[in-house]
């Protein structure tokens, strides 16, 4: 049986911070950004969106009314959860209209989780071969003014419809995994910014690269030469472009070299604008690619290289299926170019902002007129999302 992703649909928020504007402000060079991070821009969330809002907007924008009927799970994976007990799959579940008999749930293991939840979904699948998964990774990047940290900033959500005889990739049965029990990047309870070994993670994102793909070509029997692409896991695109050169093949012939690295540079389009989304980089890289490359056709296979801190790492690969480029949209860069910029006080003033409780748990939200889905008001600490009509 085939199995794979039949849609995929991303969604991220109307704020953007250009980073040469946020170089200026905290007098960086420019080209440490630009050059040395590979960022241009970055989507600010307000505090009417979420992992929530995102994940809800980046499914509606996929679903039919007979997918919401058909799916009977739905997954979100996420490091920026909203909830220590209830799931914000389940606040999604309703959101959308899904069918009341559904499995509904949430997976953390830092940026890896989206990964392991596919595998979750292929299980399922397998079992159920009519059944369809929805798979959503949402999450926010945020850190602190003036840190490191601050221009990887990001947020935005993928969702993928996974089913039996999908339309757009179908995956091979080749996962190779690894667990290192690492201190590279975490966030206790009690802090609403992670802490980060940024130099020590940057090593420990290139080793686990390294050594999880020699185990893959070893289990699998395969090299780079029998891949179209190689999709990774985008805390930043240099982080990812440092692992192109890590694992590129010098013995293959020049033409393939540089049609891998073309492929790779359509692959980081779409981060490059949103930043850091934590679950959601390497499908927002898988997308990119999708919809930016001009070369790819159906059969061609792409390796795809998760990577989650603390640490859980992951290589596996899919093959194109034919006709997948009318499941893919043509426009997704104008409606990135469409975004509100913010000043960098507005920044500080949107992205920073946390709801201000009264004595009974409550608070109200205005200005979230032009969201698809929105946190409206918390009610006696119970967070109220609203479909916004216009």
């Amino acid at each position: 049986m085939t199995i794979g992703i039949d849609k995929i649909g991303f969604a991220t928020t109307n704020y953007v911070l250009k980073l040469e504007n946020l170089a200026a402000a905290r007098n960086i060079d420019p080209e440490k950004l630009s050059k040395g991070l590979l960022l241009k821009e970055i989507s600010i969330a307000p505090v009417t969106e979420d992992i929530v809002t995102m994940g809800a907007s980046a499914a509606a924008s996929i679903l039919a009314e007979e997918d919401k009927q058909a799916i009977d799970m739905v997954i979100v994976a996420s490091e920026s959860g909203i909830d220590q007990s209830k799931a914000s799959a389940v606040f999604i579940h309703g959101l959308l209209g899904i069918q009341p008999f559904a499995r509904s749930f949430e997976m953390k293991e830092a940026c890896y989780s989206a990964t392991a939840a596919l595998d979750y979904a292929k299980l399922h699948v397998e079992k159920h071969p009519d059944s369809k998964v929805l798979v959503i990774a949402s999450d926010i990047a945020k850190y602190g003014i003036g840190t490191p940290g601050e221009p990887t900033q990001g947020a935005g959500s993928i969702a993928m419809l996974i089913t039996s005889h999908p339309r757009i990739l179908a995956f091979n049965e080749d996962n190779v995994a690894q667990t290192r029990d690492i201190m590279d990047f975490w966030r206790p309870n009690y802090s609403t910014t992670p802490f980060v070994n940024g130099m020590y993670s940057t090593q420990q994102y290139l080793d686990s690269l390294k050594t999880t793909w020699a185990e893959y070509q070893k289990r699998n029997q395969v090299s780079l030469k029998d891949f179209a692409a190689v999709c990774f896991h985008l805390p930043y695109p240099k982080l990812a472009l440092k692992g192109m050169r890590k694992i590129m093949d010098k013995t293959l012939p020049s033409e393939q070299q540089a049609q891998l690295q073309e492929n790779f540079e359509q692959s980081i389009l779409y981060s490059q604008k949103v930043g850091n989304i934590y679950t959601g980089s390497l499908f927002l890289g898988l997308l990119s690619l999708l919809e930016n490359s001009t070369t790819l056709k159906a059969g061609d296979r792409i390796a795809l290289f998760s990577y989650g801190s603390g640490a859980v790492s992951e290589i596996f690969s899919g093959q194109l299926v034919a006709g997948f480029e009318q499941q893919l949209k043509a426009n997704r860069m104008e409606k990135l170019d469409s975004r509100t910029p913010l000043s960098i006080p507005d920044y500080e003033k949107v992205f920073f902002e946390e709801a201000e409780l009264d004595e009974n748990g409550s608070a109200s939200f205005t200005g979230y007129e032009n969201q698809d889905f929105a946190l409206a008001e918390i009610v006696e600490h119970q967070r109220t999302y609203i479909k916004v009509e216009k």
